[in-house]
């Protein structure tokens, strides 16, 4: 098959890349963007692993193609960290909370608690468990997952989910 120039907006930054039309937002940005921070797990959008915002939609970029998001903003786990290499508001409640262990969920969940938040930013216990039910970890048990959200939400030790979206934006996840 034929590569074709595909014209993407990636954290902020407009991106030409050569690429098949067949060819994934996931593999995109880790091959041709250079941003392996989104991670391929299960391949067929169960795990969570590769979420990106869309617009400022958490997706599953294993789902989808490339050429599908010509003319969306797409941000990555990169584009939601400060322009100064600090951790962003969400990823200091994760490690504050031990939410993370081995890391390779980790962009996929701090991701989707970026566009979670946004959309609830008082949540319950309930409400946090059924929000992150796509996304899966086989480490953590998950205990320290939701209390990194508990406490991002609630602005807990200098964590507070309006300061997060640094060097590329976060599409308004904020």
């Amino acid at each position: 098959m034929d590569e074709i120039p595909v014209t993407l907006t990636v954290n902020g930054r407009r991106r030409v890349v050569l690429i098949e039309p067949r060819k994934t937002l996931a593999d995109t940005l880790r091959e041709d963007c250079e941003l392996t921070g989104t991670h391929l797990g299960c391949e067929h959008g169960v795990c969570g692993a590769c979420t990106v915002l869309l617009d400022g939609e958490a997706v599953r970029s294993c789902l989808m193609f490339a050429v599908q998001a010509v003319g969306s903003e797409v941000t990555t786990i990169e584009g939601l960290s400060p322009a100064d290499g600090s951790l962003s508001p969400i990823q200091e409640a994760f490690r504050q909370c031990h939410g993370l262990q081995c890391g390779f969920c980790t962009p996929g969940f701090i991701v989707s608690v970026t566009a979670f938040l946004r959309d609830h930013p008082n949540p319950s216990d309930h409400e946090i468990r059924e929000g992150l039910s796509g996304n899966l970890c086989r480490c953590t048990g998950y205990q320290g997952i939701i209390a990194a959200v508990k406490m991002a939400a609630e602005g807990g030790a200098g964590v507070g989910v309006a300061a997060s979206g640094g060097a590329g934006g976060a599409g308004g996840a904020g």
